[in-house]
């Protein structure tokens, strides 16, 4: 059939599409709801939501194949002959037509989709299916762009294969903001990659530097790429700076505060006004918080397996190795599980919520566990999920770590939490009853020194006394004499 079939297909489409149209106005021949008909189109939204989201997954699935396709016929057309970088100039400006890209986009769609029809089988099944977003499929072709096919195999089925023996926890990655799934599989591939973070960074180190790009009405952007630690110290340095002016009388908001008191720093002006004195003095240093999670192993050099920067992600452990010796005011001793490198539970029987069981919250959620959310700020609230006044504890299974605006959000609007555990974070359910599995953390057992593993290649059993092996490590290599 062929043309026939591919226009009757479309046209069915738009049918079916007008149909969603006139449900969505109200005007199809049945509500959804004959007894409340208002409640009933608000949850058949919904439904149309959803479904949207499925079919254009699919439909991106589509396109990706389809491009692949004709720019493999198109190259056959073409014959052997034919100037490799001239044809696919050629079909990338096809294509760019078709889909009215520009010829950079154009190429950027083509190299992606490439990439999904012949190394990753499984993140374009799952488009195809509506199970994840092409910005979702993006993110996995970006992060496996650098790895073998060994590696890329088994990014994809980390998250993707639920039978994989290390599957992703929580929430179905598709059900993630994409920007949210980047996240969590840099985190996965910087700790799998084939080279050692140690390498990698070394060569990126070289990379750092200052941009400037232009802006409208009179602005521009400023920024920097830096090596990890630094960077996130400055910005969590800025948000302790900009929370400590915030007050009746400051008419600026955290964003103006940080971006002013980030020129200030630049430019040479981070002073203040002395209290009854008309000259300025030097402004007080303030210690930002950068909390690492390093095991003992990687800390005493034993092993180089990357440690966890909190509101970042894997660092290479020489880094954090130099911010443990320069006494980083942030550094926390954390113990881990050696069987899954999950943190430890600990509990309280009173109402306050110690700085500790905060810093054990951030380890545990890593940001606000709202489904989607990013919000890592070092003054998230921390919320009991049963209220104390209800017989709620003051354990870290009964206490979540919720920003500002989605702790509101809980308290002022039909949005519940779900219980936690110690190692996930509690999930939401919303004013209609839908419930949202929160991200969760991939916590992975750490990695034993050579010799520590017997031959069924499982973690020797430890029993604790008044400290482990690996505090008195810790402490011997933290004491040890000059």
């Amino acid at each position: 059939m062929g043309k026939a079939a591919v226009a009757k297909a479309y046209g069915d489409i738009r049918a079916a599409l007008a149909v969603l149209h006139a449900e969505v106005e109200g005007a199809a021949p049945e509500t959804f709801s004959g007894a409340d008909p208002l409640a009933g189109l608000a949850d058949g939204c919904l439904d149309i939501l959803s479904g949207c989201r499925e079919v254009e997954a699919g439909i991106a699935g589509l396109k990706a194949r389809a491009a692949v396709k004709y720019a493999d016929s198109a190259h056959a057309v073409a014959g052997p002959d034919a100037p490799v970088q001239a044809q696919e100039m050629a079909v990338a400006a096809e294509i760019g037509c078709v889909l009215a890209l520009g010829p950079r986009a154009a190429g950027s769609f083509l190299a992606a989709s490439h990439a999904l029809a012949t190394t990753l089988p499984r993140t374009l099944a799952a488009l195809e299916a509506g199970a994840l977003s092409w910005q979702h499929a993006l993110a996995m072709v970006d992060e496996t762009a650098s790895l073998d096919a060994a590696g890329a195999g088994a990014l994809e089925a980390h998250f993707l294969d639920p039978d994989a023996p290390d599957a992703a926890r929580g929430c179905p990655v598709g059900e993630l903001p994409a920007h949210r799934f980047r996240a969590k599989a840099r985190t996965w591939r910087e700790r799998h990659h084939a080279e050692s973070i140690e390498k990698r960074h070394a060569r990126s180190v070289a990379d750092r530097r200052v941009e400037f790009r232009p802006d409208q009405d009179g602005m521009a952007w400023l920024s920097a790429r830096l090596p990890a630690d630094q960077a996130l110290a400055g910005w969590n340095r800025l948000t302790a700076t900009a929370r400590s002016m915030q007050g009746p009388d400051e008419h600026r908001s955290m964003p103006q505060l940080r971006a002013d008191k980030f020129a200030d720093a630049i430019l040479g002006s981070g002073t203040v006004a002395g209290a009854g004195e008309a000259g300025r003095v030097p402004s007080p240093p303030i210690r930002a918080k950068v909390l690492v999670m390093v095991p003992v192993s990687s800390l005493t050099g034993q092993t180089d397996e990357p440690a966890m920067l909190d509101g970042y992600g894997p660092i290479p452990a020489s880094m954090a190795r130099q911010l443990v010796a320069n006494g980083a005011e942030s550094f926390y001793r954390v113990l881990v599980d050696p069987r899954d490198g999950a943190p430890l539970e600990i509990g309280r029987t009173s109402y306050r919520v110690t700085k500790a069981m905060r810093a054990w919250l951030r380890l545990r959620d890593g940001k606000c566990p709202f489904p989607g959310c990013s919000n890592n700020s070092l003054d998230n609230d921390a919320d009991h999920l049963l209220a104390w006044a209800n017989g709620g504890t003051t354990g870290i299974s009964n206490l979540a770590q919720p920003c500002r605006k989605h702790h509101r959000l809980r308290h002022t609007t039909g949005w519940t939490p779900t219980p936690a555990s110690k190692n996930e974070p509690p999930g939401w359910t919303s004013p209609t009853g839908r419930r949202y599995t929160s991200e969760h953390q991939d916590w992975e057992p750490p990695w034993w020194p050579p010799g520590l593993l017997n031959q069924a290649t499982k973690p020797p059993d430890f029993v604790y006394f008044s400290s482990s092996p690996g505090e008195e490590a810790l402490a011997r290599f933290l004491h040890a004499p000059a």
